[in-house]
């Protein structure tokens, strides 16, 4: 047997996932337990190492709202994926189904007939004082025919063996994209084991779900999108991801609008038709109008759009009330009267306190219950600070308890305290039991429901239950379901076809381009700070003197640019790579993963540098080694990504900015009284010391750097080449050229471009180069008003 399973030390009393409770080792254990040991504790530890690299390098976060450790925090993968048999996962896969089409059931008639109610199988009150029922959902029946599209189910399994149903997340569940990563970095450490084992795919599931949104969406002239709360919200990279993964818009409240009853997306060619919103945010925040009037992130009209049938949303709204943790009490006797059967997978046993012989029961068993809110969301196991268990209560507090529920009722439910099952975990190079649930999805597909084969696993910190949750330092384990035969290898891509469809390039919402134009103007912006800085710093490292009348100079223009340069990193040169950094985040769904590693290998370098680098020679070089990453994040995103809407946007940021600053530098450094060595740092600053050199050689000064920098039309580096790659962007941007007339952004383009073209490099005055740099501006303020109005 493997040292491992030899060493390892299941809990007595509670079951374990690896070992059975006759002490036989579960299907696939054993195997993996072998390469495990084969490896040995130094390589594991690599191994895992670079599986926490990957998703830090892939930006993998969750956001922390509690304590001391609030902001983003890594996504906490336990290394050991949790493994279930594929007969064991059926049975999984059918109680899960039938549990979707009860909640469908629930949920369609209490925005329905309420026939539930009128039976008496749902308590009134249960639905009425609920906080997450919407009641302007009333009667609207959604377009789709189904209120339920995408679920999750929390699983524990129980001291019997059995799997029981912990609760239900149907208002947004999250974590499917969570799941994809965990699998990503636990097959890249244990690729061999992995290999081996017939483990189930992911892909069809996503494939499956991909189809049915698609075939929702009508004709082809509606579209799907994802609508994300935004970056702050704790799970935006999971938002952002799938969008990426399944191809969809990733939208914002603020980029929608509702005219005439029909959902439109804001977008550069401007308003288009949504007719599919995967609804990652509460239903209640979808319309300020109707549902919460103080929402900031929803978009008025929603309500309206949904009566009209005219966007199907996933999941509809109203749809959090089937969470509510007192349904757990009803819904076995709702099984029986509407499917005529058991649970497959049973609830946790639970009881609503606003019935009498309920709230006997529960006084009687108080001891072994937890106790908390009737209409909570959250799991009981759960520590959220207002369920109690009552085992740990003191005789006053548990006395105290009883006459909160005796005064209010209907406002308590009660649940069985469980213990849940144990999972290995690898820790110090042994393995340790761990409490473990499993997070289960379920998405309609055309065919019925279809089960995501794995989810992921909450692993506990501790023995402790109520340190399962993320926020509270639980981590996340993979789920492989372990086939005895050969499993299909899947792809998300679609088989062969004679039809290409594709998707029109003016689908880029309007927030989106802005943003990829301030990345575009950041990175360059980045890139003009950190040449002056190294300029600077050479010449201060080579006369060791800040009061050179050049340093001085620089140092008034460094000042204009807000950078100080008496801290060799200034906070301005950081600010600016934090903007870039705050866009780019906004479009992580039409960011590729290198990009963002090269941009916040970007950052982390350069606020590492301010923390150690002196003024002088140290700072010259740390500016180097900025420039080489900044070139290497600019070939890698400008040259790789498609000349969609996208790129236009991102490389029509770049000119503003290039031409902005090269013209700013040449007005301040090429002026009459510009100090003696002027020039020399100017064509520096404009990467164009060696060009100029070989064309002019030493025989013109400013009157050579002038016109190489200004109205050099094949200098990359001039401001004429920004103006004429801009103008280019501008006129194959939607409605750039209509009917053969350029709008008129294009038209302010082209006429700063002419008045370059024409003039004569003798003739360039520092006023003109200010004018220039201004027009720049007024071009920038034309586009936004034109795309992102």
């Amino acid at each position: 047997m493997p040292d491992l399973i030899a060493s390892y030390r299941p809990i007595s009393g509670v079951p374990d996932e690896m070992v059975a409770a006759d002490g036989s080792v579960k299907p696939g254990w054993l195997d993996l337990m072998h390469t495990l040991d084969r490896l040995g504790g130094e390589e594991l530890t690599a191994r895992f190492q670079r599986a926490d690299q990957y998703l830090r390098d892939a930006g993998v976060f969750y956001r922390m709202y509690e304590g001391s450790e609030q902001g983003e925090r890594a996504w906490p993968l336990a290394h050991i994926p949790l493994l279930i048999a594929d007969s064991e996962w059926q049975q999984i896969e059918a109680g899960l189904t039938q549990r979707a089409d009860l909640l469908e059931t629930v949920i369609a008639d209490i925005y329905g007939n309420n026939e539930l109610v009128r039976e008496g199988l749902l308590p009134p009150e249960l639905i009425a004082q609920n906080p997450a029922f919407l009641r302007p959902m009333v009667g609207i029946k959604p377009a789709s025919g189904h209120h339920l599209h995408f679920c999750a189910f929390e699983l524990g399994r129980g001291p019997d063996g059995r799997w029981w149903v912990l609760g239900d997340r149907t208002q947004a569940p999250s974590g499917a994209g969570f799941a994809l990563e965990n699998r990503v970095a636990t097959t890249r450490a244990l690729s061999d084991v992995y290999g081996s084992l017939h483990v189930r795919r992911l892909a069809a599931f996503f494939r499956d779900f991909r189809n049915n949104l698609t075939r929702l969406s009508g004709d082809g002239s509606g579209r799907v999108g994802i609508l994300t709360p935004g970056p702050l919200n704790e799970t935006y990279f999971e938002h952002a991801y799938v969008a990426r993964y399944l191809g969809f818009l990733l939208v914002q409240g603020e980029d929608l609008v509702v005219v005439d009853g029909e959902v439109m997306v804001r977008t550069v060619s401007g308003l288009k038709p949504v007719s599919v919103l995967w609804r990652r945010l509460d239903g209640e925040f979808t319309d300020p109008l109707e549902l919460r009037q103080d929402s900031e992130i929803g978009t008025p009209g929603m309500v309206e759009a949904v009566r009209r049938g005219t966007i199907n949303f996933v999941n509809a709204l109203g749809a959090g009330v089937l969470e509510t943790r007192a349904l757990g009490a009803f819904l076995p006797a709702i099984a029986q009267a509407r499917l005529g059967t058991d649970l497959l997978l049973p609830n946790i046993a639970t009881w609503w306190c606003g019935g009498t012989l309920a709230r006997d029961y529960v006084r009687e068993h108080l001891p072994d219950m937890l106790v908390g809110p009737a209409f909570s969301t959250l799991l009981a196991i759960d520590d959220d600070g207002a369920t109690q268990a009552a085992a740990n209560l003191s005789e006053p507090d548990h006395q105290a308890l009883l006459e909160r529920i005796e005064a209010a009722p209907k406002s308590f439910a009660a649940q069985e305290a469980v213990t849940l099952s144990t999972a290995p975990v690898y820790i110090g190079g042994v393995l340790e039991p761990r409490p473990v649930t499993l997070r289960v999805y379920a998405a309609r597909t055309e065919n019925g429901w279809s089960i995501m084969p794995g989810g992921f696993a909450r692993v506990g910190y501790s023995l402790d239950t109520s340190a399962i949750a993320m926020q509270r330092g639980g981590q996340a384990a993979d789920v492989w379901v372990v086939s005895e035969k050969p499993v299909e290898q899947v792809s998300l891509l679609a088989g062969s076809s004679t039809m290409v469809e594709r998707t029109p390039s003016g689908n880029l919402p309007s927030r989106a381009g802005d943003n990829l134009i301030w990345l575009g103007r950041y990175a360059e912006r980045c890139e003009a700070m950190v040449r002056i800085l190294r300029a600077y710093h050479l010449r201060l490292a080579e006369t060791g003197s800040e009061t050179h009348p050049l340093l001085v100079a620089t140092s008034e223009y460094l000042e204009a640019l807000g950078l100080d340069t008496a801290e060799p990193v200034p906070q301005g040169l950081l600010s600016t790579f934090d903007g870039a950094v705050r866009s780019a985040s906004q479009i992580r769904d039409r960011f590729s993963p290198d990009g963002w590693l090269a941009l916040t290998d970007l950052q982390k370098t350069a606020q590492r540098f301010a923390r150690v680098i002196k003024p002088g020679d140290d700072a010259t070089r740390a500016m180097t080694v900025l420039l080489r990453k900044l070139a290497g994040f600019s070939g890698l995103v400008h040259e790789n990504m498609y000349r969609f809407a996208g790129w236009r946007f991102l490389e029509i940021g770049r000119r503003l900015e290039r031409g902005i600053q090269i013209a700013d530098a040449a007005a301040w450094f090429g002026r009459d009284d510009a100090p003696d060595g002027a020039i020399d740092m100017l064509l520096e600053i404009g990467d164009s010391v060696m060009t100029h050199r070989r064309r002019y050689g030493y025989s013109l000064g400013g009157l050579g750097a002038t016109e190489l920098l200004i109205t050099d039309p094949l200098n990359p580096r001039s401001v004429i080449f920004q103006m004429t790659e801009l103008l280019e962007q501008l006129k194959a941007l939607p409605h750039g050229v209509v009917e053969g007339q350029l709008s008129e952004t294009a038209k302010l383009a082209l006429r700063l471009h002419t008045q370059l073209a024409v003039i004569d490099s003798a003739e360039v005055t520092p006023e003109n180069l200010i004018e220039v740099a201004n027009g720049l501006g007024e071009i920038s303020n034309s586009i936004a008003q034109a795309y992102f109005g």
